[in-house]
């Protein structure tokens, strides 16, 4: 089986740095793939993605004059963009849930801020001796 741009094939994870994962393509050939293209979510760590022995399906991305091969898990997985380009009937849906998880996320930090703020005056107002004590 060659290995040609577009082509999915099943390796092995042999090596894994900060920029990313070395993968062992079958006839003994590895590729690389970039830490941007181990998920579909941003990756600060790729140890907590992957491993060296995990077997994993990656797509041919590039392959360069020199030999190197340019590799993608995201990519391979099948239509992994499809959940984004559905119908428009679906679109207001998905910005709907988005905006209730907003929302939720902003009710919940407007309360801790707050809850921080209560805090912070009654510990500030007892070191000055309360609120009728006058300023320095």
């Amino acid at each position: 089986m060659s290995i040609e741009v577009g082509s999915k094939l099943q390796g092995k994870v042999t090596g894994i740095t900060n920029f990313g994962a070395f993968v062992e393509l079958p006839e003994g050939k590895t590729g690389l793939v970039h830490i941007s293209e181990v998920a579909d979510n941003y990756v600060k760590d790729i140890n907590e993605h992957l491993s060296v022995g995990d077997e994993v399906t990656v797509k041919v991305i590039n392959v360069e004059n020199d030999g190197k091969i340019g590799l993608s898990i995201k990519k391979a997985k099948d239509n992994p963009s499809q959940g984004r380009r559905k119908t428009s009937a679906s679109q207001p849906k998905s910005n709907r849930d988005r905006t209730e998880n907003f929302e939720a996320k902003m009710n919940r930090f407007l309360k801790d801020s707050e809850d921080r703020l209560a805090s912070l005056r009654k510990h500030t107002e007892s070191k000055r001796g309360g609120r009728g004590a006058k300023k320095g």
